[in-house]
């Protein structure tokens, strides 16, 4: 039987019923949004038109309603069953957003059987799309990186592969070559992430500063730095506006994201320095030119890296909407993660090695907001393994 992901279970679900909705899968590249939506169409049985505008050249809308037309004809062919209609990568279509909803309403008013799942690489490319026209037609299925659990169930990657090599299903039969998952992981997957899912479709001024971001931003990862800091890594006379956005179109991508400070206040949460976070640590490892045995030999890096994971299993979530994710710092003092879901605040510390429980900086904070909870994760607390094997919603209200 293939590995199905949990989010498999709620489309399947969703497409049973009868109301209509435009179903939209959204997830970085390389989570298995194309695999799901398959795996769930091959088990309606409904008949369906699939196309992809994953092309190096940009199509146009006439391409979307030349798709739709022949689900149409599908879909009139089958009777009160209907069809179904599977567009990949729809945010490459410039305006896709006003043809959908064009042809979603003539079919409303037709009252046309056609089931529509929409799936898209970009986020938050989607996201404007969906707010700008189809606001009260569709319902969002985020996929996210995979988790350790999934990578463990799926291929049999034990915690210190998982914690290196990552969470890219595609990655994983790969890593007994690691020079071979090496350059797949920074060819097929960042340059492609970066090139076809950020550049090509958003305008970006100075698109060699976005790189040199992303590298920095695997460099430091579980560090805060100011943006004031950055540009002068970066050597780029460049300001922190522009630093911002471009953290915000990698964070889309599914590649890396600046955590802000938590305050307890919206105004001063926005204007904190950032700490950098990848959303899957093979970003981290696969430029870091280091095989798993340097990885653990190297105790500062394996702690950061260690800590990286911790902070992707939670960053996740939070990209797939269950969760807010902050750190924290006051002078010396801080905590690695703090984590709010509605009134609920969780903070997070990580430690790779022994440790004692009591943190000065968790205790800061515990004074300051009155957590629900301070959780200590490796040393004397929360095995790693035991965290990562969880959802995180296990670990904020179990």
């Amino acid at each position: 039987m293939r590995f199905q992901r949990p989010q498999a279970a709620i489309l399947s679900e969703r497409l049973l019923e009868p109301r209509r909705h435009i179903h939209v899968v959204t997830g970085p590249r390389q989570v298995g949004k194309s695999t799901l939506v398959q795996q769930v169409v091959d088990a309606t049985g409904l008949p369906v038109r699939s196309a992809s505008a994953d092309e190096p050249t940009l199509r146009g809308i006439d391409w979307i309603e030349q798709q739709w037309q022949a689900a149409r004809f599908a879909a009139s062919a089958s009777g009160k069953v209907g069809a179904l209609l599977v567009l990949d990568e729809i945010q490459k279509i410039p305006r896709w957003s006003e043809s959908v909803k064009r042809l979603w309403d003539e079919d409303t008013r037709k009252r046309i059987p056609l089931k529509v799942v929409l799936l898209g690489s970009a986020p938050l490319l989607v996201a404007r799309g969906l707010t700008e026209s189809l606001a009260g037609r569709f319902e969002t299925l985020h996929l996210t990186h995979w988790s350790f659990a999934e990578m463990r169930e799926a291929f049999g990657l034990n915690l210190d592969q998982y914690i290196f090599f990552g969470a890219y299903p595609g990655a994983a039969p790969l890593v007994r070559q690691p020079r071979r998952w090496a350059r797949y992981i920074v060819d097929s997957l960042i340059e492609t992430s970066i090139s076809r899912d950020v550049l090509l479709l958003t305008r970006v001024d100075k698109p060699a500063l976005l790189r040199r971001l992303f590298e920095l931003a695997c460099r430091y990862s579980g560090q805060s730095l100011s943006y004031t800091k950055m540009l002068g890594q970066l050597h780029d006379a460049g300001n922190a506006t522009t630093l911002a956005h471009y953290l915000d179109l990698l964070g889309g991508a599914g590649l890396v994201v600046g955590l802000q400070k938590y305050a307890g206040d919206v105004a001063r949460i926005r204007g904190s320095s950032p700490k950098l976070q990848v959303l899957n640590t093979a970003l981290l490892t696969a430029t870091s030119g280091m095989t798993l045995a340097e990885a653990k030999a190297d105790r500062e890096f394996w702690g950061r890296l260690v800590e990286s994971a911790v902070g992707a299993h939670i960053a996740n979530a939070a990209a797939a909407g269950e969760c807010e994710l902050y750190y924290w710092r006051d002078r010396t003092l801080e905590v690695d993660f703090v984590v709010r879901a509605g009134r609920r605040l969780v903070s997070v510390e990580v430690k790779s090695g022994r440790a004692p429980q009591a943190h000065r900086g968790t205790a800061a904070f515990a004074a300051a907001f009155k957590p629900q909870r301070s959780l200590l994760v490796g040393g004397d607390g929360i095995e790693v393994e035991d965290f990562l094997s969880q959802p995180v919603a296990h670990w904020i209200s179990g």
